[in-house]
């Protein structure tokens, strides 16, 4: 099988123990610079050249779009995507999980522990905000930035206005987000690779300095995660479409805060902090992919007009609680039950002697006007 990495530091670590890990299994890996690909967009013929030259067919693709880049980066991933093949991480998830406030606005609507966040542009909303997330000290983080880059601690509701205020007059995006006492100087990394955690350790920071991350003098320890902290790491990484995700999550009094959901997280601290070849891992997670490719349910699935793909919540005053999904007679109706979710458990293609319990989340397919009515 024949794998390409897009990425601009071929020499690093990450891409080193790919390259270990897939010739480990008989394959080839290639390295390629993003930048250096030209997209051609033709009718029925999406296709790459790379430094001029025709660019020969791959089996699957592992992007590692740096942020320098995500913009060109993500637009290769896309082609890729239009010439059918598999990528480990689409670009639209990359792109998603990229912007720090899009990707707390789109967690925001689901269970997930989160800091409180707030994004303003009016000089006179600062202080106000500021307060209203707890007060000082608050950590004030840039919209696009990896690796502590642009996440500063401000002691001081003056502090913090002032350097909100020096932001946005450069043209900054900020993002002011509530400081986690209980958890200053150290996080959980979570690796995620699809659907599942694979690795995780504790970082902590050196000397002073409240950011955790290893480029910044941080050490690192394998930890076992809890249910909780595990749940929560694959939650963030599914919500964000990423199949491989470094989730960021810090240790609160009310349990796990994802603070980041990174796309392309390096190898070399959580590899030797756990000892665990996560690089194997991605390389068995793309050879999945490669032989049975992912394909867009939603597109697939509301070809014929009315139907599609809902949630239903088994509430209190659920006709079916209590019923088998036999009993329910979905079938009867045109719907077919895809999965149940409850609470942390995830039940695949429930048979019909499964029973529906309240509080499930249903998904299911058919007619939209149908399932629409089985929740009232």
């Amino acid at each position: 099988m024949k794998l390409l990495t897009l990425s601009r530091n071929p020499r690093g670590y990450t891409l080193r123990r790919l390259r270990e890990a897939a010739h480990a299994r008989g394959h080839k890996l290639l390295s390629r610079d993003p930048l250096n690909f030209s997209i051609h967009v033709e009718r029925n013929a999406p296709s790459v050249v790379y430094k001029g030259e025709p660019f020969a067919a791959v089996d699957a693709v592992i992007p590692r779009i740096g942020a320098s880049i995500t913009h060109y980066g993500t637009a290769v991933v896309r082609q890729f995507e239009q010439m059918g093949v598999p990528v480990l991480n689409t670009s639209a998830s990359i792109t998603t999980s990229r912007d720090k406030l899009r990707s707390m606005q789109i967690l925001s609507r689901h269970d997930v522990g989160l800091p409180a966040s707030a994004f303003v542009r009016r000089k006179q909303d600062v202080l106000t905000t500021i307060r209203s997330l707890g007060g000082a000290p608050v950590i004030i983080k840039l919209l696009e930035g990896s690796q502590g880059v642009g996440v500063i601690l401000a002691d001081s509701e003056k502090v913090a206005e002032a350097i909100v205020e020096t932001l946005q007059s450069a043209k900054q995006n900020v993002l002011l987000q509530k400081f986690v006492s209980e958890s200053k100087g150290r996080d959980i990394r979570a690796f995620v690779i699809g659907g599942r955690v694979v690795a995780a350790m504790r970082r902590k920071a050196a000397g002073n300095e409240f950011r955790s991350n290893v480029h910044r003098g941080g050490s690192t320890e394998a930890v076992t995660l809890s249910p909780e902290f595990e749940t929560c790491a694959v939650k963030a990484a599914q919500i964000m479409g990423l199949r491989i995700a470094g989730v960021d999550m810090l240790e609160g009094a009310d349990g796990p805060q994802v603070m980041e959901v990174n796309s392309s997280p390096g190898l070399e601290g959580i590899e030797g902090a756990t000892g665990i070849d996560i690089a194997g891992a991605m390389i068995e997670h793309a050879e999945d992919m490669a032989e049975l490719p992912d394909i867009d349910v939603r597109q697939r699935l509301t070809l014929k007009s009315g139907y599609g793909v809902a949630d239903v919540i088994a509430g209190e005053g659920f006709a079916f609680v209590g019923q088998t999904i036999a009993e329910a007679a979905f079938r009867e109706r045109e719907v077919l039950v895809l999965s149940i979710t409850r609470g942390s458990v995830v039940i695949p293609a429930p048979k019909g002697d499964v029973p529906i319990l309240e509080g499930d989340k249903l998904l299911c397919y058919g007619k939209l006007l149908t399932i629409k009515t089985l929740g009232t």
